[in-house]
């Protein structure tokens, strides 16, 4: 499995585990991985790093989010989709080591796809302004 198809497969559960967050994450995750046949161990490994790392990180980066959105608008407004994007964008951006460039774009064309008609554009606006504040 790519790295994109394991990204894509870590926000699927991401955005799943808050429609239901009173969930045993660990507990998810073998359970997902499991319905959706993923046996590629590094794919796994990907999608376990990512979501106990934003569950761990959950507070800072929502407050990333918070502070990188228009300040008349408040985090609960956000879609529950971009919400899950933006933690995965900025979890890998701030915690992984991967180039964010490459991030970004990557968590753009999950948001073209699942999100609606603005997400795009909220999506790599959000990301960019943390990149900026972040120094990198």
């Amino acid at each position: 499995m790519k790295r994109t198809e394991a990204r894509e497969e870590a926000f699927k559960l991401l955005y799943s585990l808050q429609l239901m967050s009173d969930k045993d994450i660990k507990e998810q995750i073998e359970v997902y991985i499991e319905d959706n046949n993923i046996t590629d161990k590094e794919a796994i490994k990907y999608i376990e790093d990512i979501i106990n790392g934003t569950s761990a990180e959950n507070e800072k980066i929502e407050n990333m989010v918070s502070e990188n959105i228009k300040s008349d608008w408040d985090i609960k407004r956000i879609s529950k989709i971009d919400l899950a994007l933006l933690k995965l964008g900025i979890y890998e951006i701030l915690y992984s080591k991967l180039p964010y460039k490459v991030v970004i774009n990557e968590v753009v064309e999950l948001s073209k796809k699942y999100g609606d008609d603005n997400s795009k554009a909220f999506v790599n606006g959000v990301l960019a302004s943390v990149v900026k504040k972040s120094g990198l």
